[in-house]
């Protein structure tokens, strides 16, 4: 058995195991904030046609070199939830009380953050195309 990683070592098309050693599939992205050290989870490709699945970092076990072991069964990861990319946000600064000129500046800032990083309500589906990709790449490996 190797030594552990960390979670920030990470790639996609690193192997998934599940608890007895069985392989459940790919890490196809990781999810968390590298700037606090946070570690949400992984989503997990288990077949080039089906999304992938979201695997909380609670139920990830041990991190290797080229692998990640998780603490659950292939058929608890199977049911697993679909996973779904964060959505964007912004943030606004608060209008000042400024003169006219204030006014307009803030006004500015608003039309450009709606314009450049929209706040949505929704999330996004994982891209079957960049999946495939990742389905042949582990195939020339």
């Amino acid at each position: 058995m190797t030594d552990p990683v960390s979670w920030l070592m990470i790639e996609p098309g690193w192997k998934v195991y599940a608890a007895d050693g069985g392989e459940i599939g790919a890490v196809d992205e990781v999810a968390g904030d590298d700037g606090h050290d946070i570690f949400d989870g992984l989503a997990i490709a288990t077949s080039a046609i089906s999304r992938p699945r979201y695997v909380p970092a609670e139920q990830v076990g041990r991190i290797e070199e080229g692998a990640v072991r998780l603490t659950i069964t292939r058929e608890q990861a199977e049911a697993l939830g679909e996973y779904r990319e964060p959505a964007t946000s912004a943030e606004i600064e608060p209008d000042s009380k400024g003169g006219a000129g204030e006014a307009i500046a803030s006004d500015v800032r608003e039309v450009e953050a709606k314009a450049f990083a929209p706040i949505e309500r929704h999330e996004h589906p994982m891209n079957v195309w960049r999946r495939i990709a990742f389905f042949f790449r582990r195939m020339v490996r």
